[in-house]
């Protein structure tokens, strides 16, 4: 049965296909090596729709890995107390409406439908003037903004993640955010943003703006927390640092969760997470840090709102138990340094005999520097097509890591790396599906039957 039109407007399926009109660096391999819609267009689409970005406190938050977790808990903290959120993240697993909340509420797809029809006009005559090439995330961050307006006028906090980047993100249209937070930075998109964590740095600072106060997490490294340092100075910045304020002490581990202490301006108190790893830990941490200065600028929260907020945070994918006997996970880590948290969370957090690893990556990614920190667990790796223009091919990805490891085969899709690999696999081990959160979703789908719209 055709969906109906809303409104005479779009239906779902014509929405998403006009989304999907535009450049995506997401879906196409071929896009351009810089963000395809520049700052000066997204301001301006943003100004046909009437400047909804203004009107709500903002938290900016931009790093390597992490910021999707440390937005998600900042905004579960807001809602716990009592404040009215908007929240917007990306990539989604599988829906465009994961990107868009409201209230903690998923954006339906109805709405999404509604609200590309309602900016439709807006993005045509963008596209068509001079200002530059519109993308399809420059799409999406104009539907947050004017969903968020619609569903809570003026007034009440947005939760925003960078998509890449910072300086020329097409989220950085806000001259300064209330709080800026920088979750760790690793080598990660070099060909844009730079070939060291310095020059990355530089690039993800320019959230930080006239009035804000930037949130640093701790960092792997130290010229990192300079070049920070060095920019809230240039611009009239306040600079908290998280590692000089606070401390942590895991107490239990479980399959489905973690408590630890925090240590802290006010003393010590309990804290409990069901995200697993010290990375999660972490990532709370910062949350609570932002918190704190949140708090200083008026929002209602208090220390059961911090600790409700954390506590109910979960988030797909995020070494996501799926399934028991063989002990199934999933996990997005997509470089080096996120394989790193993974392994280090698997030997910590979960109990197994012997570990197999279904493995999708994407064009562009080192997967000779994610494979050298899961090789050394790995009873068998099943590389896998992931079902993108930019997957890497599987052949090709064996060939990569014959040489960390001779257990390496190829899988048609991650299904069928799944399912070869429970074949493999006994009651006391472990199958861990990674790489990417295409992976992840491809996983969820065929262990949970998550189906997937809009991908």
């Amino acid at each position: 049965m055709a969906q109906r039109t809303y409104n005479g407007r779009m239906n779902v399926r014509e929405a998403i296909r006009f989304l999907e009109s535009f450049v995506d660096m997401e879906r196409d391999p071929g896009a351009s090596k810089s963000p395809p819609m520049n700052l000066a267009s997204m301001r301006s689409l943003l100004k046909r729709l009437g400047d909804p970005q203004r009107g709500r406190g903002t938290v900016h938050v931009t790093g390597t890995n992490g910021k999707g977790s440390v937005s998600a808990m900042v905004e579960g903290i807001l809602r716990a107390g009592g404040e009215r959120t908007a929240l917007f993240t990306s990539p989604h697993l599988h829906s465009y409406g994961e990107r868009i909340r409201i209230d903690g509420e998923p954006m339906t797809m109805p709405e999404l439908a509604e609200g590309l029809s309602a900016i439709r006009a807006a993005v045509e005559a963008e596209q068509e003037s001079a200002g530059g090439q519109v993308s399809t995330f420059g799409v999406l961050v104009a539907l947050f903004h004017w969903l968020a307006r619609e569903r809570l006028g003026d007034g009440g906090w947005q939760v925003v993640e960078v998509g890449l980047g910072g300086s020329y993100d097409a989220t950085n249209v806000y001259g300064g955010a209330e709080i800026a937070v920088i979750t760790p930075i690793a080598l990660d998109h070099t060909a844009i943003l730079g070939e060291t964590p310095v020059a990355i740095a530089r690039d993800k600072a320019g959230i930080i703006g006239p009035g804000s106060t930037c949130v640093l997490a701790p960092q792997p490294d130290p010229a990192v927390t300079q070049v920070v340092r060095d920019r809230c100075r240039e611009v009239g910045a306040e600079l908290r640092l998280v590692d000089e304020e606070w401390s942590t002490d895991v107490l239990e581990r479980y399959v489905f969760g973690q408590s630890f202490l925090l240590h802290g301006p006010g003393g010590s108190r309990e804290l409990r997470t069901p995200l697993l790893g010290a990375h999660q830990v972490g990532n709370a941490v910062t949350a609570v840090a932002v918190a704190q200065e949140l708090r200083a600028r008026g929002a209602g929260i208090d220390e059961d709102a911090i600790s409700g907020g954390i506590a109910r945070t979960r988030i797909g994918g995020r070494l996501e138990v799926m399934g028991q006997r063989p002990l199934v996970v999933a996990d997005g880590a997509h470089n080096p340094a996120a394989a790193a948290a993974l392994a280090e969370a698997l030997r910590e957090y979960l109990e197994w005999r012997r570990c197999f690893f279904v493995l999708g990556a994407m064009a562009g990614k080192d997967l000779r520097g994610i494979g050298y920190k899961l090789a050394g667990l790995a009873s068998g790796i099943w590389c896998c097509k992931l079902d993108s223009r930019r997957s890497r091919d599987p052949a090709e990805m064996a060939a990569e890591l014959r040489p960390l490891t001779p257990h390496v085969e190829v899988a048609g899709s991650v299904a069928e790396g799944i399912a070869m690999a429970k074949n493999r696999a006994e009651e006391a081990d472990l199958i861990c599906v990674t790489g990417s959160l295409y992976a992840v979703a491809s996983a969820r789908a065929a262990v949970l039957g998550e189906s997937v719209t809009g991908r």
